[in-house]
Formats: structure tokens, sequence, C-alpha cells
């Protein structure tokens, strides 16, 4: 079956640079998209960024770009995401999820940044 660990908790200060990971297994990592989501307290969970399944082209929602990097180690079934630069506004519940359908998810990693 598929499934998606994510790497634990984060308590950050603004500026910060933690990097969350999600393993796979149960399915060839590599032929697939991947992507991390997030969501805020009350808020919907939205999208963060995707990477292509060779790792060749990512995408970012426009609050991210030039901060985060979504990337990926096929050889080992695992995505990343670089945070840099965090700011409060980046805390949420963070999560990654397969392509093509983005079906499975993982537990969520939650993302605390204080100023």
């Amino acid at each position: 079956q598929v499934q998606l660990v994510e790497s634990g908790a984060v308590l950050a200060q603004a500026g910060g640079s933690p990097r969350l990971s999600c393993a796979a297994s149960g399915y060839t990592s590599r032929n697939t998209p991947m992507g991390w989501y997030r969501q805020a307290p009350g808020k919907q969970r939205d999208l963060v960024a995707t990477i292509t399944p060779l790792g060749r082209t990512t995408n970012y929602r426009e609050a991210v770009k030039g901060r985060f990097t979504i990337y990926r180690d096929n050889a080992k079934n695992t995505i990343y995401l670089q945070m840099n630069n965090l700011k409060p506004g980046d805390t949420a519940v963070y999560y990654c999820n397969k392509g093509p359908v983005f079906a499975y998810w993982g537990q969520g990693t939650q993302v605390a940044v204080s100023t």
C-alpha cells in the first residue's frame, strides 16, 4: 500500500531554515509527481510546491517563491521541502502527497514560526 511518512514537528524563529522530508513506499516514487501542501488553522489546505517525476520542473505558490525549494532523491523514494527565511505566515501543518491523483497524504508536519 502507498505510505508517505513525514519528518517531525518544527519549532523555529522567523528567518530559520528547516527542512521537511517525506519518505514514500508502496510505489515507485520516480514514476510520479509529488507535492507539498499546507493548512493553517481555520483555512483551506493549499498547494505549496510541486515537482515532476525526475525533478526537472518545479512550481511554487507565489508566497514561497525564492524562499522554499522542493527536491527529490528518487533512489531513496523521498522528497524534501527546504524552507529558507521563514516568516510567521508560514505557520501551518505541512502535508506531502503523490500524483497524479494526489489522493494519498502524509501524516502532516506542524511547522510553527515565532518572531
